[in-house]
Parts: structure tokens; C-alpha cells; sequence
């Protein structure tokens, strides 16, 4: 795991605000199992941590990812890699991770780097970015939420024509799209990124986190479960400090506090 911390490194470029950033730049950042394993261990410390309030993933101009390390993959096989118990548990972490996530994308993000980006709550990026699952080019198949994500993330058709001709898009469709939510000129990306985490930390750290959980849930509920798992929500948010500050900053025409949680 010595690689692993090089190539994945850790900065607080603003308050609440942490930064993380894929540095395997020779290997266009290609993401080896002990990266995956890293970014999971670390989002689980940001997850406990309440100094953390958002979470920028990014890579270098070149390259978000590549994808997966094609290397390790032929060297080790499915069981040492794709279905490697800790690296499918790391997954899960970033999957399941509870707080706001931002990818800031330059250059590439391809298979397993798109796959990456889809888990963040929503993604800037430069004017050169490409988005794509080109696994089926080269025998493969999108084996770390690929297939599941993109249609939801960019509409079934869409979806259907980059996994199955393994042609990328560019960062003007995926805006299109809705799939990024902003597009910035390459060297502003990250900074863009990080203004945005800085606004989402200035928020209540309790309303933001049980929002995420509403968002996700809209995603597979219905309408009905949907509003009845946000009422909930709310109540949870009611019994919590954020929204008797929030509340009272504004009638006493101030800035809020929000405790750290």
C-alpha cells in the first residue's frame, strides 16, 4: 500500500473542503486495485470525520483515469482484481459514502475512472474531457457499476451506444446531458470544484447529508415511497441542531454557525 499512498494523495485546500487526488500520472492514472483500496479507506475516514463536509476526487490535466490497470487484471486474474473481496468492499464504500462528492475531471475519465465519476453526486469539467466505457474494445464488459450507472446517469439510449461501440463522449454532451454540471477551462476545473464544496460546506452539514440519502432514494423508489422516506428526513433533520440554528440566523439576519457533525 507504500504505491498506493503516492498515487493516491490527500490536501484540505479550503475549510471542510478535502481534495484527493490520483497521481499515477505515467500510467495516465490508472486505477490498481491498492488505488481503489486507499480511496475506500480514506472516504471512510472522511465519512467519520466532521472537519470534512465535501470531497473533491480529481486527477492530473492528462487524465481523471484511464480506467483499470489492464496490467494487474491480466497478472491476477477476476479473483485477484474485479472480485478481489477488499477492493469490491472499497467500492462499496465509495458507493455508499455519505457525504457530497464532486469529480473534477480533466482529459480522460474511461472505465473504471468513469465508473468513479458516476459515484459523485455531480461532475465539472474541462472543455477537453472525454467520458467513456470502452471495455467491450478490448473484450471486456463495465464490472464496477458501468452498466448500471450510465442509463441512469445518461439516459438509456446513450448509454446503450457508448458501452456497446465503446465510443466516448465529449464534456459538451455530458453537460448536455446532465451528467456534468459545469464546464470550465482545463486549469480551472479543480479550483471550480473546490469553490462549489466550499458553498455545499457552508450549508448544514445534517440537511445536506440526509438530502443525499432523499436524492438517492428518488433513484430507485417510487413516487409515494419516495415523499414518504423524504418526510422522514425531515423529521430527522428537525430533531438536530442545523435547522434550530439555520432558522434563527435568519430571523436574527445573521450568518449561520452549524455545529460540526
Amino acid at each position: 500500500m507504500q504505491e498506493a499512498e503516492k498515487w493516491v494523495t490527500v490536501e484540505t485546500p479550503a475549510p471542510y473542503v478535502t481534495l484527493i487526488r490520483f497521481n499515477r500520472t505515467d500510467k495516465k492514472n490508472a486505477l490498481h486495485s491498492t488505488m481503489v483500496m486507499r480511496l475506500g479507506d480514506l472516504l471512510r475516514e472522511a465519512a467519520d470525520d466532521p472537519k470534512v463536509r465535501c470531497v473533491v476526487l480529481t486527477g492530473d490535466d492528462r487524465a481523471f483515469s484511464a480506467g483499470s490497470d489492464i496490467k494487474e487484471m491480466l497478472e491476477k486474474g477476476p479473483a485477484g482484481t474485479a472480485n478481489h473481496p477488499r477492493r469490491v468492499a472499497a467500492w462499496r464504500t465509495i458507493e455508499r459514502f455519505s457525504k457530497p462528492m464532486i469529480a473534477a475531471v480533466n482529459g480522460v475519465a474511461f472505465g473504471a475512472g468513469n465508473e468513479l465519476a458516476m459515484c459523485c453526486d455531480f461532475v465539472v469539467a474541462g472543455e477537453t474531457a472525454q467520458f467513456g466505457q470502452p471495455e467491450v474494445r478490448i473484450g471486456g464488459i463495465a464490472g464496477d457499476g458501468g452498466t448500471q450507472r450510465l442509463p441512469r446517469k445518461f439516459g438509456p439510449n446513450l448509454a446503450s451506444y457508448m458501452l456497446m461501440t465503446g465510443m466516448p463522449i465529449d464534456a459538451a454532451m455530458a453537460r448536455h446531458v446532465g451528467y456534468v454540471v459545469k464546464v470550465c477551462r482545463p486549469e480551472e476545473t479543480v479550483a471550480e470544484a473546490v469553490k462549489i464544496g466550499e458553498q455545499i460546506a457552508r450549508n448544514a452539514p445534517l440537511s445536506i447529508r440526509l438530502t443525499k440519502e432523499c436524492i438517492r432514494t428518488a433513484v430507485g423508489a417510487t413516487l409515494e415511497n419516495g415523499v414518504a422516506f423524504e418526510r422522514d428526513c425531515v423529521w430527522r433533520n428537525s430533531q438536530g441542531p442545523d435547522r434550530q440554528e439555520g432558522m434563527s440566523a435568519f430571523v436574527d439576519k445573521r450568518t449561520p454557525v452549524f455545529p460540526d457533525s
